[in-house]
């Protein structure tokens, strides 16, 4: 039964002892007076806990009176919002569940920023992601992807050394929450960020159940292989260099303005970003200035003004409140952040580059060459989906690939059967070597340094872009096919592929291997299959054995033969 649990968004709090005082304590005490909050105490969770209740009320809506200017009708309608926080301890750890405009009484700094994302990539289905929020070092963008439906994670684009991905939307592994067992098979849908928002239990037993069980994944559950790359890029911690960095911020800051600053949107207030009309920045005094944009001119301005070592310091300490109009009020608040963390900044530490995001600093390229690693090996199944003759001494490509075609039923050679090429027709393009009975695309090559590879990995994409964006390439390329196999293989007219397979032999090396591809094509490797992915196409690398004249090649297996239906 749905009444039994309750959407709500959870947050883990760091830095805050597990008591009803030292909870108390670390929360805006100003704010809490101003908007005349009640406090309770409950009892009925049997944990440490502090209940804050208010009402937010403005007794004329901010369209009433330009609007009266605009029709000559006067009305007056009020506004009244709601804000509740559940602040509780849990096995000594405080978390905070807000309730409509709640969410604002718990300052961002106590925060876990990784909390909700941290649950998601260890316990969403990698096939099946909804939304995806994620920052692109060193262009101050935010990419907001949005799949209703689910998708697998290569088709958001998110995969990439210098991305980092802020919050995660999908469906659910099977778990043990309170929502599960009401859900009778169907799917349980979250959204992880810097908090979770997630269906939680309603009666104190069930709440307590549920982050326990919450608390238990992000603690000793290991991510999805096909989400780990989310932790790939990670704050610089070493104090070494975060206090070479901040005092080159803090120096920079009261020069003029050199570009190297940048205004950067918070990827948690996107949804409020979209809704505000006012800007009220306050930095180093009692005043706000209002615009109706972010101001970094104005925030600059600001820090420069203060003292040498300071300057940073009431970055931190200003306030942005982004806002529905420029009436005083709490009613009309939409978010606050603090100054630092609309701003990007690019610096360096000699050959060394950093950027700060968030008010966090990373180091561009730390997870390069890991994150290179591991999208080649992932291109390597532990079990091939086929395998492939030895390659004999003296054999063309031509010839070999018609020998594989003539041992595999279904398998329909079309090495040198070209399509016209639609952006300059007098030249032709090879689409794929083979293909397989399911559709899958085959694509061989023999090569003893990089550039043959190169080539090979170009082929690939090209390939899909034209039988994805060109209707004469799709019309042509079917046609041959059902040509050169007599009229047994008819794919669809619209036949776009889903997977290819790159079937490789490298001169001189024994096993096809992710270390024993040139290092250069490595590289190309992985942007190749990082663009497929995004196109919805999924690539599998094949060793192909290097044999002598005398060697008899092998009929294939059963096992080894492709088959399904035609894309």
């Amino acid at each position: 039964m749905a009444s039994n649990t309750a959407v709500r968004t959870v947050y883990r709090l760091t830095g805050v002892e597990p008591t009803p005082e030292a909870m108390l304590d670390n929360l805006d005490l100003e704010l809490l007076d101003r908007l005349g909050v009640e406090l309770h105490f409950p009892d009925a969770l049997g944990v440490p806990a502090v209940y804050i209740t208010c009402g937010m009320e403005q007794p004329e809506a901010p369209w009433c009176e330009p609007m009266a200017r605009t029709t000559g009708i006067t009305v007056a309608e009020s506004v009244r919002r709601t804000g509740a926080v559940l602040l509780l301890a849990v096995d000594g750890t405080v978390y905070a569940i807000g309730c409509d405009q709640g969410y604002r009484l718990i300052p961002d700094h106590l925060k876990d920023k990784r909390f909700g994302l941290s649950f998601a990539i260890r316990q969403m289905d990698p096939g099946l992601i909804r939304g995806a929020v994620s920052r692109s070092l060193g262009q101050a963008r935010t990419d907001i992807s949005l799949v209703p439906g689910g998708a697998p994670v290569p088709m958001l684009g998110i995969r990439d050394h210098s991305r980092i991905v802020r919050s995660l939307g999908g469906y659910l592994d099977d778990l043990p929450l309170t929502r599960s067992r009401y859900t009778r098979g169907r799917a349980v849908s979250a959204h992880g960020g810097c908090g979770l928002r997630i269906a939680l239990g309603i009666e104190p037993e069930a709440l307590l159940s549920d982050l326990r069980t919450i608390a238990r994944i992000c603690r000793e559950d290991i991510p999805h292989q096909e989400l780990e790359f989310v932790d790939h890029i990670v704050p610089v911690s070493d104090p070494t260099v975060l206090k070479a960095l901040e005092q080159d911020l803090d120096d920079r800051l009261g020069l003029p303005a050199d570009g190297r600053i940048s205004a950067s949107l918070p990827s948690d207030h996107h949804v409020a970003y979209m809704e505000a009309t006012t800007y009220m920045t306050r930095i180093n005094s009692a005043d706000a200035w209002c615009s109706d944009d972010f101001d970094i001119a104005y925030v600059l301005t600001r820090a420069r003004l203060a003292p040498p070592g300071r300057r940073l310091g009431v970055l931190r300490e200003g306030t942005v409140t982004l806002a529905r109009d420029r009436r005083p009020g709490a009613v009309n608040a939409l978010a606050v952040t603090t100054a630092l963390t609309w701003l990007e900044v690019d610096t360096s530490l000699g050959s060394r580059r950093f950027f700060l995001l968030e008010g966090e600093w990373y180091e561009a390229g730390a997870s390069y060459v890991a994150e290179c690693r591991a999208a080649v090996t992932a291109l390597f199944p532990p079990s091939p989906s086929a395998s492939f003759p030895a390659w004999l001494t003296g054999e063309s490509e031509n010839t070999y690939n018609n020998r594989v075609a003539d041992a595999r039923p279904g398998w329909v050679c079309l090495d040198t059967k070209n399509v016209t090429n639609p952006l300059r027709r007098k030249d032709q393009v090879e689409i794929c070597d083979l293909l397989m009975p399911d559709g899958t695309l085959v694509l061989v090559k023999r090569a003893g340094g990089s550039g043959p590879l190169s080539h090979l990995f170009g082929q690939a994409r090209v390939a899909v872009e034209l039988l994805q964006e060109s209707a004469r390439v799709r019309a042509e390329f079917t046609a041959k096919v059902a040509r050169l196999s007599g009229g047994k293989r008819v794919l669809r007219e619209d036949f776009t592929p889903t997977r290819i397979v790159l079937a490789m032999l490298l001169k001189n090396r024994q096993t096809l291997t992710p270390e024993s591809v040139f290092g250069f094509s490595q590289i190309t490797l992985a942007q190749t299959a990082k663009a497929l992915a995004a196109r919805g196409v999924t690539v599998e690398v094949i060793g192909i054995p290097e044999a002598g004249a005398d060697t008899v090649p092998l009929p294939p297996r059963h096992s080894e033969i492709g088959a399904g239906v035609p894309h």
